[in-house]
């Protein structure tokens, strides 16, 4: 297979138990594939007011050309009609899943309708198997499920299994979807919509074999970017430390949100700090496919059995920056055995964990101030620092006893339109808030951008470095940096290249990869692609009632200071029109 060739559609029907292929070179050469072509085949495929837990939500994977060719081109993007936002969903994942795609042959891959009963699809080069997964469905654990499926399913190659737990399962709306364990498509419910199809898990498979028009330009492009990517102090930090690293350094400078952001101070950040948990309890690194850094950390919680005080059991999780805010700082968690026994639970139940913590420490402060008791709870007193009490709350999320628990599982915007409590619920157009409270960029970025995501925009690296600098940023200067920096990412999530190889991979050295691909692509035309593929996002926004004047701000992080300062509200209206004309502008 030519390894500049990214063409092929696959097709499943759920509904009518079939699968089919089309060639779609041109869809793919306009794009670049992954995200530009993604939300391309959302427009194509999702009607215009649809049900995001209905049949006639699609759900799209899409890579791009860089993806299994060179270092950290790794991610796949998924596409879909929000649960949780009504709106765009998109996600990110990684682990194998982006490899495998390629492997198999697809440079996208799309599955409409419902299965009438519990299903996995098992894909490779040859096709799509669909098989009954009623024995799969209800398992208490979604490592268990993955587990399961690998023993028992037969995949030459690169193989990537991607399931959900329970949430998904119960349609929870910001239920995630699992693959290879520690990797995730984690936000904006992405888990809800495999569940509304009955849809369990996907296992894909491939093994192609590329040719390439240059082999010499290659390698030598390939190790320039390799060589660049293990001896770059960029990419250090995130194998010695990982994302964690921002643990301490956010908390010195007093924006890391603590307790539903009353507070921008957590008393547990050095034992929950990269710094820390390296020293006490990393128990391994792993790495997605393809990629050198391996930054991704897993912790050895060691714990003796209940009946055998003697013998330990020891379990791996995961950690990384987020997860330490949302069910770290925003419940008060000190304790890092707490921690990461809560966070195991989000995991096997197939939650995002930073919608889980947000949507629980509005919670607690609703218990707090009165506007929620015993009755919603159901007997539990939700109490900043309580982790065993929270381990509880999200068996009641996935399993709701009653009306409370089930407004919890549609996000904390929903929640607080039912109990009250609006002026502290932390979400941003219907998802919940990422863990930087660093001022004015942070937040319009959230608000502004298309998956209101803190990668969107990253603003928060915006605002970092103008207090680094001793500046002030006005609305009109955070919008302006805010919406270039969209702009070229989405390029990167079109190739698909994970974003923590951004400063490496620069317009130069994308044109540099094509060309050794045997493409000419202008540096000039990255540029366009990112905007147009923007300008589309906004489209399928625009479609589905997005506004930007009817953007809800969250009246808490306009109390609190950050260190650029109290956000005022005019300086964030006049940040949302002044993205929003740059937006027309494109």
């Amino acid at each position: 297979m030519d390894a500049a060739s990214l063409s092929k559609v696959l097709y499943v029907d759920l509904g009518r138990k079939r699968s089919w292929v089309e060639e779609k070179p041109q869809l793919f050469e306009n794009t670049l594939g992954g995200t530009g072509v993604g939300i391309r085949l959302l427009l194509e495929e999702c009607p215009q007011g649809a049900n995001p837990l209905g049949p006639e939500n699609p759900i799209i994977f899409s890579i791009g050309y860089l993806n299994a060719i060179f270092p950290l081109g790794s991610k796949t993007v998924a596409m879909f009609k929000s649960p949780l936002t009504g709106n765009l969903g998109e996600s990110h994942g990684g682990g194998r899943s982006g490899v495998a795609q390629r492997m198999a042959g697809y440079g996208a891959m799309v599955i409409r309708g419902k299965s009438d009963a519990p299903v996995y699809l098992v894909i490779d080069s040859g096709g799509v198997k669909i098989k009954d997964a009623s024995s799969l469905w209800g398992m208490n654990s979604s490592s268990t499920v993955g587990r399961i499926i690998r023993e028992n399913e037969v995949g030459a190659g690169s193989r990537a299994i991607m399931r959900i737990g329970k949430a998904g399962e119960r349609l929870i709306s910001y239920a995630c979807v699992i693959t290879e364990t520690y990797r995730h498509f984690g936000r904006l419910g992405f888990g809800a919509v495999f569940g509304s199809k009955r849809l369990k898990a996907i296992m894909i498979s491939g093994r192609a074999s590329f040719s390439l028009k240059d082999p010499k330009l290659y390698r030598e492009a390939y190790d320039d970017i390799f060589n660049t990517v293990t001896k770059s102090p960029l990419m250090k930090k995130y194998h010695e430390l990982g994302t964690p690293m921002n643990v301490l350094s956010l908390n010195m400078a007093s924006s890391i949100p603590t307790k539903n952001l009353q507070s921008t101070k957590f008393e547990g950040a050095e034992s929950l700090s990269g710094e820390s948990l390296r020293e006490k309890y990393l128990g391994k690194r792993a790495a997605c496919a393809h990629c050198p850094v391996s930054c991704i950390h897993i912790a050895a919680l060691r714990e003796p059995y209940a009946t055998e005080p003697y013998f330990y059991k020891t379990r791996m999780i995961s950690y990384d920056y987020e997860p330490i805010y949302s069910l770290g700082s925003m419940l008060g968690i000190a304790s890092v055995d707490g921690y990461l026994n809560l966070m195991d639970r989000v995991e096997e139940v197939g939650l995002d964990a930073m919608s889980t913590g947000v949507v629980l420490s509005w919670a607690t402060e609703a218990m707090e101030k009165g506007l929620v008791g015993n009755d919603e709870t159901n007997g539990l007193l939700l109490k900043f620092g309580d982790y065993k009490t929270y381990i509880e709350a999200v068996e009641r999320l996935v399993t709701p006893p009653n009306d409370f628990y089930r407004a919890l599982g549609k996000g904390v915007v929903y929640a607080s339109s039912i109990y009250g409590g609006r002026d502290f619920a932390l979400a941003f157009g219907g998802n919940e808030m990422p863990g930087y409270h660093t001022g004015l960029a942070a937040h319009l970025g959230t608000l502004v951008g298309a998956r209101h995501s803190h990668l969107d925009g990253a603003g928060y690296a915006i605002d970092q470095k103008a207090t680094a600098s001793g500046k002030t940023l006005s609305p009109q200067e955070a919008a302006e940096e805010l919406y270039k920096e969209e702009v070229w990412r989405q390029t990167l999530s079109s190739l698909v290249v994970c974003y923590f190889a951004r400063n490496i991979y620069t317009p130069e050295t994308v044109a540099r990869c094509f060309k050794a691909l045997g493409k000419n692509l202008m540096v000039e035309e990255l540029s366009q692609i990112g905007r147009r593929t923007l300008r589309a996002k906004y489209e399928f926004k625009l479609k589905e009632g997005f506004s930007f004047g009817g953007l809800t701000l969250p009246k808490r992080i306009m109390e609190v200071p950050t260190p650029q300062g109290i956000i005022k509200e005019d300086d964030l209206r006049e940040g949302i029109r002044a993205f929003e004309s740059l937006l027309k502008k494109t």
